[in-house]
């Protein structure tokens, strides 16, 4: 850390998060072109109350981190933001010691990185994982027409089963992300039943469009009906899936259906990474603040 950015740094007061403070979160996410909305500020400190933080400076929030931890599986260090016209001062760095200071008796780290942040992050101890491609399409691009019977909306009474499922796909229990999304946005909860649950999204409402996620399914032609009847019945929306790179096949097909690359992510680890997962059966992660 260079000598000017050492000094702003120790200008800089962390501290936890607090509900007053998901204004300036909110700020810092719109300053950063970032799709988060105050529900997802509220579950994460309804979830992790003493793992969120904010960096101030003269009084003003500069900066913020995020932690969830997953049982005893993983946890997950997000929503590292800085204020543009703070950036380059140190704060994010500092920011991201406050995290894994938080999670420094954790087996393992997860987190999803932009290919700017990958380099910071493979300096502290992070190994790659998988790559994903947040691609997006505008209600203009819809050609996508459900091919079968075997896709319905989601019910409560399907939430039993697809969090017994969703605690192998995704490695450990995540229930209350699960319900939240539920609750939130049921419109974009589907499920695909034959005789069992053999897929499975979810979504919820964003700044810049909807995001779509998690999709999970047997195989990708499963994946696509659930994609396909939930943007057939929300035909106004605009949509994002943060979408693994395993299946070209996959990407091929969001892209043939008006779905284009905006960024890419690396999801990271650091420790033991032992509950990893089924990713061959995702086909769209929640995003990259909660996995």
């Amino acid at each position: 850390m260079r000598e000017t950015d050492k000094t702003t740094a120790a200008q800089v007061l962390v501290r936890d998060m607090k509900t007053q403070d998901i204004a300036a979160g909110l700020r810092l996410c719109r300053a950063s072109g970032w799709n988060q909305l105050e529900a997802d500020w509220c579950l994460f400190l309804e979830l992790s109350p003493a793992g969120c933080r904010v960096a101030e400076k003269n009084g003003e929030i500069v900066g913020t981190v995020a932690t969830l931890r997953y049982q005893d599986r993983f946890s997950w260090l997000s929503m590292v933001l800085v204020d543009p016209q703070e950036r380059r001062a140190g704060i994010g760095t500092r920011l991201l010691y406050e995290g894994l200071a938080l999670l420094r008796h954790e087996a393992c780290i997860r987190l999803d990185a932009t290919r700017a942040g990958r380099q910071l992050y493979v300096q502290h101890g992070f190994l790659d994982e998988y790559s994903i491609s947040r691609l997006t399409a505008s209600p203009t691009a819809r050609q996508i027409i459900p091919v079968t019977g075997r896709v319905r909306r989601m019910s409560q009474r399907d939430l039993a089963v697809v969090l017994d499922q969703d605690r192998v796909i995704f490695g450990a229990d995540r229930e209350p992300i699960l319900r939240s999304l539920f609750a939130r946005s049921p419109e974009y909860a589907w499920v695909a039943v034959t005789s069992n649950v053999e897929g499975y999204c979810f979504g919820r409402p964003g700044f810049l469009y909807s995001q779509l996620g998690p999709i999970v399914a047997g195989d990708e032609n499963i994946a696509a009906e659930l994609v396909s009847h939930c943007l057939v019945h929300n035909s106004d929306q605009r949509f994002g899936i943060d979408a693994p790179q395993h299946c070209t096949s996959w990407l091929r097909w969001l892209g043939s259906n008006g779905f284009a690359e905006e960024r890419s992510f690396v999801r990271m680890y650091r420790g033991q990474n032992r509950y990893a997962g089924r990713t061959e059966c995702v086909f769209g992660v929640v995003g990259p603040e909660f996995g």
